[in-house]
């Protein structure tokens, strides 16, 4: 059952992707490249950084800083992109270059950098704990919204020296993205624009396969989730998923139950976790949203829309999953020019 469950999420996350055909069984030679390497083979100048987080985890961040052409006379103006659950900075790349967002940001003047959430297979290294260790898996959507994205931004902005910068999240990279930038107003000064694609915070309605796990015990899950994930995805931990599970469950916008009031009294100060307040956040948003994504569920989205104080754009795509805002071969002509439009208008 687990087996087919880990199956299931993947595939039903994917979904039919709009415009793909399968074309015969030849295997791209990307298939078996790093994040570096697929860079380099498209042609396009890299580099890369580990950046240590508050807690001692060590991420692994990509830049690419320049397209294939003569690059923008410098400062070029940046753009930070955050991928979503079970994923990683890959999601970016993952196209030819005229239909990933990544190699079109470069080759229109942007200096691009791609983070990797702790816990996926480019970010699996702490300074006190193993892999092997209960302690490096005790994280969740919290953790990345309170340490992985301060130090990554910090970063960007020490290596740049720019002190603002554009953000594009995709799912989960959305969902950290409202944590922190409500909860950080220092953190939200950093950003001119957060565009968010398939953008997530409550998951009441979502017909995912995650809520497959509401039903079976917070033990039954830590049992085997760990492998599964670990062997069928670039990773994540099993609080991450406990924690999802719990927003299906509730319909809440909500920090992670520890399970007691003990726990939650030591890690928050109150005896339930907290509510992220998505209306405390100041940044201006753009957002896309698609009419087949069974994770980011229209009607969620229609709860969030209110709740942005700052909405400068927003677009409902009828025929995309949730995962076309990076796959689907359209997207250049769906999101990514209006989304570089708005960008050039920040000028």
């Amino acid at each position: 059952m687990w087996q087919l469950l880990a199956a299931a999420c993947w595939m039903l996350l994917l979904g039919p992707l709009y415009g793909y055909h399968r074309k015969g069984s030849t295997t791209n030679p990307e298939a078996v490249m790093n994040i570096s390497q697929i860079i380099s083979y498209w042609g396009y100048p890299y580099e890369e950084y580990d950046v240590v987080t508050k807690d001692d985890y060590v991420l692994g961040i990509y830049r690419i800083p320049h397209g294939r052409g003569c690059p923008r006379k410098a400062p070029r103006p940046v753009v930070y992109l955050q991928h979503g659950l079970l994923t990683s900075a890959s999601n970016w790349i993952c196209n030819l270059p005229n239909n990933s967002l990544a190699f079109l940001l470069a080759d229109n003047g942007y200096d691009v950098w791609m983070g990797n959430s702790r816990g996926n297979i480019w970010s699996r290294k702490h300074l006190k704990f193993s892999t092997k260790s209960p302690e490096f898996w005790a994280f969740s959507l919290d953790e990345m919204a309170k340490y992985d994205l301060p130090a990554t931004i910090n970063l960007i902005v020490e290596k740049t020296g720019q002190e603002r910068l554009f953000y594009v999240g995709h799912s989960q990279g959305t969902t950290i993205a409202f944590i922190a930038f409500s909860t950080n107003p220092e953190l939200a000064k950093r950003i001119k624009i957060f565009f968010a694609l398939a953008p997530v915070t409550t998951v009441k309605y979502s017909r995912s396969p995650l809520r497959k796990l509401t039903t079976l015990s917070r033990e039954a899950v830590k049992s085997r989730l760990d492998v599964y994930l670990a062997q069928g995805t670039a990773g994540t931990s099993v609080q991450n998923m406990l924690h999802w599970a719990q927003a299906v469950n509730s319909g809440l916008f909500q920090a992670f139950d520890w399970g007691n009031a003990d726990q939650n009294m030591m890690h928050f100060h109150q005896l339930t976790p907290p509510i992220y307040n998505v209306t405390k956040m100041e940044v201006p948003a753009a957002m896309w949203s698609g009419g087949q994504d069974r994770v980011a569920d229209l009607k969620d989205t229609e709860n969030l829309l209110p709740k942005i104080t700052r909405l400068i754009y927003y677009k409902f795509i009828p025929h995309y999953n949730h995962v076309d805002f990076y796959l689907g071969q359209d997207a250049p002509q769906e999101i990514y020019q209006d989304l570089i439009r708005l960008m050039e208008e920040c000028f």
